[in-house]
C-alpha cells in the first residue's frame, strides 16, 4: 500500500487549502505549519520552500500523485493505470539517473537551435487565430506545446496525428479541468500511454542504431550502468515530457494573462523588445501553474522546531515563495525590471527537482509573445469575453479561455 493510500492527500481541485499563510502574533509568517484542511504539512518561504526541494527525505513520489489522480476509479482501471506508470518510473533513485540521460537533449546549444522551430510553429498558430480577435488559449497555448515535442522529437510525417491524439489526452489526465469525468479522463490516457509506447519503442531501437539531430536522438547517447538500458530510461523522459504538457499549456496562459492584464508592459515590450525574457520570468515568479508541490517524508525530520513523520504529506507553497519579502523587493508587483539572477523564483523546482524541459518552455514563452507582437501590436484582453479559468486548484491553475482582441 502506497504512502498517499495511508495518508490520502487533497484532489487537484479541492480547494480547502489555504493559501494565506498562518501569522504570528508579531506579524510574522509561519513557515513550517500543519493544515487539518489539507491533511499535510505547508512549507512556505523561499528559504524553507528551496530546502524542501533540496531534502531527499522529502521524496516526489510519482506514486503517490497518482493515487490522487486515481481516487474514485474502479479498481481494474487504476490497476491498469499504476502498472502501466510502474514500468517507467521517474522518482526516487531514478530522478539522478534520468537527469543524466536527459542532460545532452537539454543543453542551451540545442534548445537555442530548437529556437526557429518553435518560432515557426507559433506564427503559423497566430496567424490562423483569427480575424480580429481569437481565444489564445485554444488557439496557441493549447496546440503549440505537443507541436513543439513531435518537431524536437522528429515525428514522422505519418505519425503525427495519433502522436498528438496520444499528447493531448495524456495532458488532459495530468492536468485535469476542475468539472472533467475523471473516468474518462483515465481511460483516455490509459489508451493513450499504451500506444504511445508500444509506437516509441522501436522509434528509439531505430535512432539507437542511426541517430540523427533530434531531442530523442541525443538523449540516447548516454549508456549507464544499471538494470535498464538507454532506450528504456529515453522511453520514461518521453513519457514524462509528453505527460507534463498540461503544465506547459498552462504556464503559457499564465504569463500571457499576467502581461496582457497591464497594458503599460504591453507596449513597454512593443517598444523594447529586449524585454520579453525579464517580464517572462517576472509573470513566472507571479503566477505559477504549479502554485503547489507534493510531496511525502520519506524519513523523520525537523524543520523550524516542527516534527515530520514518515508517511505525512508536504506541500511545498511555490506561489508564497515567490512572493517572499525577504526575497523579492515589492513581492506583490508586477516588476519587469527585477533583477531576476538576484531574486530567483521557484516556479521550475530547483536541483534534482528543477524541471528538464525549463529551457524549452521558456523559449515557447518568450517565442509565443514575440510573434503576438508582430503580428498583433494593439493585442489586448477581449472587454466584452472575460477569461476563464479550467484549472484552479493549490496543485493545478491554468486558464480555459483566454479571449484577445486587436
Amino acid at each position: 500500500m502506497s504512502i498517499a493510500a495511508r495518508q490520502p492527500p487533497l484532489r487537484e481541485s479541492e480547494t480547502q487549502f489555504d493559501p494565506m499563510p498562518p501569522r504570528r502574533a508579531q506579524g510574522e509568517e509561519e513557515p513550517v505549519s500543519w493544515s487539518e484542511a489539507s491533511r499535510g504539512w505547508i512549507i512556505r518561504g523561499h528559504e524553507d520552500v528551496l530546502g524542501g526541494l533540496r531534502d531527499s527525505r522529502l521524496g516526489a513520489s510519482y506514486e503517490d500523485l497518482l493515487d490522487v489522480r486515481l481516487r474514485g476509479l474502479s479498481p481494474e482501471l487504476a490497476g491498469a493505470l499504476r502498472e502501466t506508470f510502474a514500468a517507467h518510473p521517474w522518482d526516487g533513485r531514478e530522478v539522478a539517473l534520468l537527469r543524466r540521460q536527459a542532460a545532452p537533449g537539454f543543453t542551451p546549444q540545442v534548445l537555442d537551435a530548437c529556437r526557429p522551430v518553435i518560432r515557426g510553429l507559433a506564427t503559423r498558430l497566430v496567424r490562423r487565430g483569427g480575424q480580429d480577435r481569437m481565444d489564445v488559449v485554444r488557439a496557441v497555448c493549447a496546440p503549440l506545446p505537443a507541436l513543439v515535442l513531435a518537431e524536437v522529437f522528429a515525428v514522422p510525417e505519418r505519425d503525427r496525428e495519433p502522436f498528438l491524439a496520444w499528447s493531448s489526452q495524456l495532458a488532459d489526465f495530468h492536468s485535469p479541468a476542475a468539472d472533467a469525468d475523471r473516468g474518462d479522463l483515465a481511460r483516455a490516457a490509459l489508451g493513450a500511454a499504451r500506444g504511445l509506447l508500444s509506437w516509441l519503442t522501436p522509434l528509439l531501437e531505430e535512432r539507437r542504431r542511426a541517430p540523427g539531430e533530434d531531442l530523442l536522438s541525443r538523449m540516447l547517447q548516454v549508456e549507464q550502468p544499471g538494470a535498464r538500458t538507454a532506450v528504456q530510461r529515453v522511453s520514461t523522459l518521453a513519457l514524462l515530457l509528453v505527460c507534463e504538457l498540461g503544465f506547459v499549456t498552462d504556464q503559457l496562459g499564465n504569463v500571457l494573462h499576467e502581461v496582457l492584464a497591464r497594458p503599460e508592459i504591453w507596449r513597454m515590450l512593443r517598444v523594447d523588445r529586449s524585454r520579453i525574457r525579464p517580464a517572462v520570468e517576472e509573470a513566472l515568479r507571479f503566477q505559477p501553474a504549479r502554485p503547489v508541490l507534493y510531496r511525502v517524508v520519506g524519513e523523520a525530520l525537523t524543520l523550524r522546531g516542527r516534527t515530520l513523520r514518515p508517511g505525512e504529506a508536504v506541500f511545498l507553497d511555490v506561489a508564497t515563495a515567490n512572493r517572499d519579502p525577504r526575497v523579492f523587493t515589492t513581492p506583490e508587483r508586477f516588476e519587469p525590471h527585477r533583477d531576476a539572477a538576484r531574486q530567483k523564483h521557484v516556479t521550475f523546482g530547483f536541483g534534482l527537482h528543477h524541471r528538464l524541459d525549463a529551457g524549452l518552455i521558456r523559449h515557447e514563452l518568450e517565442c509565443v509573445l514575440e510573434v503576438l507582437l508582430e503580428e498583433f501590436p494593439g493585442l489586448r484582453l477581449d472587454e466584452e469575453r472575460p477569461p476563464r479559468l479550467a484549472r484552479h486548484g493549490p496543485l493545478v491553475r491554468g486558464f480555459e479561455t483566454l479571449p484577445v482582441r486587436w
